[in-house]
């Protein structure tokens, strides 16, 4: 009989269009392996909304597994200690892993060195291979799209493997004993319109092809259900990439087939910048607000409290759901970043706690963006003015929504209420007036400049 193969598992939980699964059921009976790994990420360790998704997907991962006759096997631990113990636990004939970008994980991948055989699988086209011709990594998304558009369509998924298992199995921790759920206080009761696992990924992304024709003229518009949805499936790996690309074909989906080369895009900007994360790729020289007063005015951003509706209606969204639609996310961190002054990492920081699809590569190009730190950013001076934004996006039923004692506004008073004179008791005054915020800013800007 041939020697069994693991599988390890990480942001790939998924049977179908799985690479290194198929290249083990190809060689032999087939173990997965899960290891909850916070010691190798350090500070990156998954927030809590990750942990909370992780605990579903690992679930419907393992029943998965199970009906196509192998098994998960969990432990926790650092990840390049405990894959080799499993691995000789089961007398493996040889240890199969799709490739991840993250710093952590690549540091991972180089301690196993030729011990862990890697597969392409998280992205459209390995993002190295897609370079300059001076062989070096594209800074600007335009010149990367191009080069990557030659490489289209993407390989067709495949579909998932038959498998077996070897009749002596690794002992495996009770996903119970990982402790990923919160219980005390459990601040996921507004997580329910999530279904982790591949089959809400399957079931939202048919939802979506459906409405794809909307996509690029709604997408803004935070009140509308027109976005995908699908960026915790895409992160935890329940969908691959090329999964997506080739559902959506021509079906309107051409706006979408950029968002999911971008994603590609941070990727190959995490592998030429590892520090994207905490690091601002140009920096400003600006000087950013510390102390108590710019501490009180975060703990405000962070809870919804700022007297911008738009703003306060992000915050509570990301709070309650685990999610932030992408133009409140935009202007969300733009308010942070420029009219609280306040550095970018702190956003990105909370961001990467409370989001279900919080990625390292996505999170940091996108704050960096914002910023306007990023080697592919808007200018800093470009401010986002959020009352402006709110009504040019219609976001009134959007902050009816998250803001619920602004409810009773009509359209015209919602997106400003304090301007408006219509503001009730209980919501809180603007931390600073509009223009306030832009002189000060620009103010920093220019200093910086001089």
């Amino acid at each position: 009989m041939a020697a069994p193969q693991l599988v390890w598992f990480r942001q790939d939980l998924r049977t179908a269009d799985h690479p290194a699964l198929i290249a083990a059921a190809e060689q032999g009976p087939v173990v997965g392996l899960y290891v909850l790994d916070d010691e190798t990420p350090g500070r990156w360790k998954i927030g809590g909304a990750q942990r909370w998704w992780l605990h579903h997907s690992l679930d419907a991962l393992a029943q998965e597994l199970d009906k196509l006759g192998s098994t998960l096997i969990l432990r926790r631990g650092r990840s390049s200690k405990v894959v080799r113990d499993v691995a000789k636990e089961l007398g493996a004939g040889g240890v199969h892993a799709i490739r991840q970008y993250e710093p952590w994980w690549r540091e991972a991948e180089c301690e196993h060195g030729d011990f862990v055989i890697l597969h392409d699988g998280d992205v459209l086209h390995e993002p190295s291979a897609i370079c300059s011709g001076s062989k070096k990594p594209f800074k600007i998304f335009g010149p990367f799209y191009r080069a990557l558009e030659t490489h289209f369509p993407p390989p067709e998924p495949l579909p998932a493997p038959k498998l077996t298992k070897p009749s002596k199995l690794p002992k495996s921790d009770k996903l119970a004993d990982l402790d990923l759920l919160p219980t005390k206080p459990d601040w996921s009761t507004g997580f329910t319109d999530w279904t982790p696992g591949t089959q809400g990924a399957a079931k939202q992304l048919r939802h979506f092809v459906d409405h794809a024709s909307d996509y690029a003229a709604h997408r803004d518009l935070p009140a509308e259900d027109a976005t995908s949805r699908l960026s915790p499936h895409l992160h935890h790996g329940e969908l691959s990439p090329r999964q997506v690309w080739h559902a959506l074909g021509r079906k309107g989906g051409e706006k979408f087939h950029r968002e999911l080369a971008w994603r590609d895009f941070s990727r190959s900007m995490t592998l030429a910048d590892p520090l994207i994360g905490k690091e601002s790729q140009r920096p400003l020289g600006l000087t950013t607000r510390h102390g108590k007063a710019a501490d009180s005015d975060f703990t405000a951003w962070t809870r919804g409290r700022t007297g911008y509706p738009l703003v306060d209606a992000g915050m509570r969204q990301l709070w309650e759901s685990g999610w932030m639609h992408n133009r409140a996310r935009l202007v969300t961190a733009s308010f942070l970043c420029k009219h609280l002054l306040i550095d970018w990492w702190r956003g990105a920081d909370w961001f990467w706690d409370c989001l279900v699809d919080a990625d390292y590569a996505n999170n940091s190009q996108n704050w960096q963006w914002v910023a306007g730190t990023g080697f592919d950013s808007q200018p800093f001076y470009r401010i986002m003015a959020p009352l402006t934004q709110s009504e040019k996006f219609d976001a009134a039923d959007y902050i009816r929504r998250w803001v619920p004692e602004l409810a009773h506004l009509s359209d015209a008073d919602i997106h400003d209420p304090w301007g408006r004179g219509a503001a009730p008791p209980d919501y809180p005054e603007p931390l600073i007036g509009h223009k306030e915020a832009r002189e000060r800013a620009l103010e920093a800007f220019r200093k910086r400049a001089s």
